[in-house]
Parts: structure tokens; sequence; C-alpha cells
């Protein structure tokens, strides 16, 4: 499920959903799209939110693991799907993750997480060979 905001214009979901190819390049089972108020998005070094309806239909909450100082754990240097550059992998358990609406609904806390914030141009987006 890939959920856009709804303020996302259909040029931009566009654009997302290509992005979104390029970095997962798998074979999905299903493949769906919803929108919703993503209403909370913030982070710093020591917690990350995120909620999708007012938590209503989604939310994420992560917390810095504990290092042996003040700064978060950073693994470099580790691939990710098809991200071609990302600044690191922060170790960020889970307080709760959760997608709340449909028949696939889920409810995680405690359990592993991690935020990664990568870039990419468009040359890192593979163009499609002709009449494809």
């Amino acid at each position: 499920m890939l959920t856009f905001d709804k303020s996302t214009t259909p040029a931009q979901r566009e654009a997302i959903q290509k992005i979104v190819g390029s970095v997962f390049p798998v074979q999905w089972g299903s493949f769906k799209t919803a929108e919703g108020d993503i209403d909370t998005w913030r982070y710093d070094k020591d917690t990350a939110v995120a909620t999708l309806d007012g938590g209503k239909s989604g939310e994420i909450r992560l917390k810095r693991f504990a290092g042996m100082t003040a700064e978060p754990i950073v693994i470099r240097n580790l691939p990710y799907w098809g991200v071609k550059r990302h600044e690191g992998f922060v170790l960020m358990p889970n307080e709760v993750e959760a997608y709340r609406v449909g028949p696939k609904a889920f409810e995680y806390k405690g359990t592993n997480g991690f935020m990664i914030t990568w870039d990419m141009t468009s040359n890192d987006v593979a163009v499609p060979a002709a009449g494809k």
C-alpha cells in the first residue's frame, strides 16, 4: 500500500510511484494506492513520528537506540534496495508501528526499526527500453 497525502497532485503521485518502483525493484503480489492526511511528520536525533489521519489510519513512533554517547547509532555503507546514496541507517526501535485500516491492518510494538534518508536524481532511475 502506498498512501499519498490528500494534497499530493496527480503529477506528484505519478513521480512518487516511479521513484518507489526504482527504489523497490520487485514484483509485488498486489499493489494499491490510497490517500489520507499525513498530519504529523517530524524527526530529530532522538525520535521520529509520523501519523496518518491523526493516527487512526496509521502511525509510527521511533525512539533512538541508546548507544555509548548521546549521538544516534548509525550504520553506514550498507546497501538499501535500489538506493544509490544514503546517509546511513539510524537505529531507532519502534514504540509503535501500525497500519490500522483494511484487511491487512497490523500493529507492532517494540520491534526493530530504523530511519534512513536517501537521495536520488533522474540519472538514478532506469529508463524503460523502447516499446515497454
